[in-house]
C-alpha cells in the first residue's frame, strides 16, 4: 500500500518516542509526518491542516491522549481522522474507554515497526 500521500501527526510528550515513531513511519513509506508534544499543540495543528492519521500517546501533560481523542471526535471536520492510541497502559478498562471514545487502533508500548504496520494496514485496508 502506498502511504506516501498520507499525512501523519505523531503526538507524544517524549521527543525520543516521537522520533522512534516517526522513524517507524518513514520505514513504512510515510513522508509527510508532523509532530506535537501534547494534545493542545496537536489540536492546533489539526485545525490548521487535515491529517489522514494521528498516532498519539495516552499519558501527556496539558491534555491526555484520551481527552485529545474525544476533542477530535467531537469536531465535525476532524472526526473522520484515523487515530491510533499508543500507551504503556494494557489495562482492559483503558482499552474499552479508548474504543468507546472512537479510537481506530490501540498499541501498547513497547512495540515495533511490524506491529505499527499491522495497525495501520487494518485502518487503511
Amino acid at each position: 500500500m502506498a502511504y506516501d500521500k498520507k499525512k501523519v501527526l505523531v503526538v507524544d510528550d517524549s521527543s525520543v518516542m516521537r522520533q522512534i515513531i516517526k522513524k517507524n513511519l518513514k520505514e513504512l513509506g510515510f513522508h509527510d509526518i508532523s509532530d506535537a508534544e501534547d494534545g493542545v499543540a496537536a489540536l492546533k495543528k489539526l485545525g490548521e491542516s487535515p491529517f489522514d492519521l494521528v498516532v498519539s500517546d495516552w499519558n501527556m501533560p496539558k491534555m491526555t491522549g484520551i481527552e485529545f481523542l474525544k476533542e477530535v471526535r467531537k469536531d465535525s471536520g476532524l472526526k473522520g481522522t484515523a487515530f491510533i492510541m499508543v500507551t504503556s497502559e494494557a489495562d482492559k478498562s483503558k482499552i474499552v474507554e479508548a474504543v468507546e471514545a472512537g479510537v481506530n487502533q490501540y498499541i501498547v508500548k513497547p512495540f515495533n515497526a511490524n506491529q505499527l504496520e499491522e495497525k495501520i494496514k487494518s485502518i487503511f485496508k
